[in-house]
């Protein structure tokens, strides 16, 4: 009986320690720069400032994975809003257009939102 219950225990927590562990990457915002700088047609004035503010997004949204439910959820909206917001200074009009289309898909895919 006993091994049994050290047996569904260690079950219980490795299903646990994954199910953390696939969430958690789902958080992993990293994309690859050179095709997110060809799909927005990024100057290479911008590359550099994209890359920057993306590193800063990659940090929250990571952080946030840390957090109960409630909680990460408040921090990913902010990460994004602050990610979009910034972009907005770098990004023209129509590269936003397809910035916010490619950050939601990406959110939705990972189950994020």
């Amino acid at each position: 009986m006993l091994v049994a219950m050290v047996s569904m225990t260690a079950t219980f927590a490795e299903n646990e320690e994954t199910a953390s562990l696939h969430t958690t990457e789902a958080y992993n915002m990293t994309v690859n720069m050179n095709k997110l700088g060809m799909a927005l047609n990024l100057s290479k004035d911008q590359v550099e400032g994209v890359e920057e503010i993306h590193k800063t997004f990659c940090a929250e949204m990571m952080f946030a994975a840390q957090y109960g439910k409630d909680e990460c959820a408040k921090r990913v909206d902010k990460a994004i809003a602050k990610d979009l917001l910034y972009m907005s200074y770098i990004l023209n009009n129509d590269q936003m257009r397809k910035y916010r289309m490619l950050l939601n898909v990406t959110l939705v895919n990972r189950g994020i939102k």
